[in-house]
C-alpha cells in the first residue's frame, strides 16, 4: 500500500485515538487491580502477560503479516481491541483478566506496544522523502504521546461522578468499555486508508539482506525495554501511590503533565537529528533522563520527585521518533514492515519480563530499587548502542 499525506494523517489520528485509550488505562490498571483486592506482585504478574500477548502479535505481524494486506491486518487489531476493553470491563477473577490481558490489546506502559505498530510504522516510512522521515515521526509520536497525557488526565473525572452514586469500581468497568470503543472509532479511520493493489513499488517481505543489522538493534533494544519495564506507567503510578500517599486525580494531573512536556519534546527531535544525528540524539538525550529517574528514587519530598521527574519528560521521549526513523532507514524499503515488527517484538519480550520481578521488589521493600536498577540499565544501553552503531549512519548523514 502506498500512503500519501491524506494516508500520514490517518494514520496519525488513529495513533491519536489509541495513545488516549492507553493513557487512561494504564493508569486505571492498578487501581482496578488493587481495587478488586490484589496484591502489587499480581499486578505485576498481569502486567507481564499483557506485554508478553503483545510480542507474539507483534512477532506475528511483523513476520509473517507480509503475506496479507495491511489494512485487514489493523482492521483485525482493531476488532481486538474493542474484545479487550469488553472483557476486561466484566472480568474480575484474576486468571480470567491475565488470560484477557496475554491475548488482548491492553497497554500497561503508556507507550505504544502493540500489533499496530509495525503496520503503521512501514506505512509512514513511505510516505514522504528521506529528509521528511523523522519529522513524520515526530508527529506520529507526539500525537500518540499527547493524547495518552490526555488520557490519563481524564481519570481525574472519575471522583467527581463518583457523586452520581457510583462506585469507583463500577465507573473502571465503564471507562474500560470506553477503551473498547476507541476501538471501533481506529477501524472507521482506517477505513479512510485505500486498498492494497495487487502489485507495489515497494511490496512488503521477511527481512533478508538487513538481517544482522535488524537482529543488532533488536538486541540493543530488548535491553532497553527490559529496563523500561521496572518503570512501566502502571508501576509508576503504584510507587507514587504509595510512597506519597498521592490521589488518583493528581497522579492523573501528573502524568497529564509528564505526557505533554514528552510529547512536545519529540518535535525537537528532527532538528536536532538533522544537526548531531539520528544515533547521537538517542544516546544524548536519554542518558541524562535515566539519570533524573534514578535521582528520583531518593527524593525527599513530592515535590523533589516531581521536578526530577518533570525533567526526565522533557528529555526521555525524544529518541522514539529518531529510533523508529533510524531503523527504517537502515533497511531496504521491502524489509520495513518486518524490521518494524523484528525490532519491537524483542522489545516486548524484554519489557514483560520486568514488571513482575518489579512488583516484587516494590512488594518487598519500601525503597524505588525498580528505579535505580531501571535508569542504570537504560544508561548501559545507551552506551552499547553509541559504540555499536554510531558508525551506522542512514543515507541522508552520509557524506555526499
Amino acid at each position: 500500500m502506498s500512503t500519501g499525506p491524506r494516508d500520514s494523517a490517518t494514520l496519525i489520528a488513529a495513533r491519536g485515538v489509541r495513545g488516549f485509550g492507553d493513557g487512561f488505562t494504564a493508569l486505571l490498571l492498578p487501581v482496578y487491580l488493587t481495587s478488586l483486592g490484589y496484591s502489587a506482585f499480581r499486578v505485576g504478574v498481569l502486567t507481564t502477560a499483557t506485554l508478553l500477548g503483545s510480542a507474539a502479535l507483534t512477532l506475528a505481524v511483523g513476520l509473517a503479516g507480509h503475506r496479507f494486506p495491511a489494512k485487514r491486518l489493523l482492521f483485525a487489531a482493531c476488532v481486538l481491541m474493542a474484545a479487550t476493553g469488553l472483557a476486561f470491563s466484566q472480568a474480575h477473577a484474576f486468571w480470567p483478566l491475565v488470560i484477557v490481558g496475554f491475548v488482548g490489546t491492553l497497554n500497561p506502559s503508556g507507550g505504544d506496544v502493540s500489533p499496530f505498530l509495525p503496520l503503521e510504522q512501514s506505512l509512514l516510512a513511505h510516505a514522504g522523502p528521506p529528509s521528511q522521515r523523522t519529522r513524520l515521526f515526530a508527529r506520529y509520536a507526539l500525537s500518540g504521546s499527547l493524547m495518552a497525557a490526555l488520557g490519563a488526565l481524564s481519570v481525574g473525572l472519575l471522583d467527581p461522578l463518583r457523586a452520581t452514586g457510583l462506585s469507583r469500581l463500577t465507573l473502571i468497568e465503564w471507562a474500560f468499555a470506553v477503551y473498547g470503543l476507541l476501538g471501533l472509532v481506529s477501524f472507521l479511520l482506517y477505513r479512510r486508508l485505500p486498498d492494497e493493489p495487487a502489485e507495489t513499488e515497494t511490496p512488503r517481505t521477511a527481512l533478508g539482506p538487513s538481517r544482522n543489522r535488524v537482529l543488532g538493534l533488536a538486541a540493543l533494544f530488548s535491553l532497553d525495554s527490559f529496563a523500561g519495564g521496572f518503570l512501566v506507567q502502571s508501576l509508576f503510578a503504584l510507587w507514587l501511590f504509595h510512597r506519597f500517599g498521592l490521589s488518583l486525580t493528581a497522579a492523573g494531573a501528573f502524568f497529564f503533565w509528564t505526557g505533554v512536556l514528552a510529547a512536545l519534546s519529540q518535535l525537537a527531535a528532527p532538528w536536532l537529528a538533522k544537526r548531531v544525528g539520528l544515533v547521537n540524539t538517542m544516546v544524548f538525550t536519554h542518558i541524562p533522563a535515566n539519570l533524573c529517574v534514578m535521582a528520583a528514587a531518593f527524593a525527599p519530598n513530592l515535590p523533589t520527585a516531581f521536578s526530577l521527574l518533570f525533567l526526565r519528560a522533557l528529555l526521555s521521549q525524544m529518541d522514539v521518533p529518531a529510533r523508529t526513523s533510524y531503523v527504517m532507514a537502515v533497511v531496504t524499503p521491502a524489509e520495513r514492515a518486518a524490521a518494524a515488527g523484528v525490532t519491537n517484538v524483542p522489545r516486548s519480550l524484554a519489557s514483560a519480563l520486568s514488571p513482575a520481578l518489579a512488583g516484587f521488589i516494590f512488594s518487598a521493600s519500601p525503597f524505588a530499587w525498580p528505579l535505580v536498577i531501571g535508569g542504570g540499565l537504560k544508561i548501559a544501553y545507551d552506551l552499547l548502542l553509541l559504540w555499536r552503531f554510531q558508525k551506522v549512519r542512514p543515507p541522508e548523514e552520509r557524506d555526499p
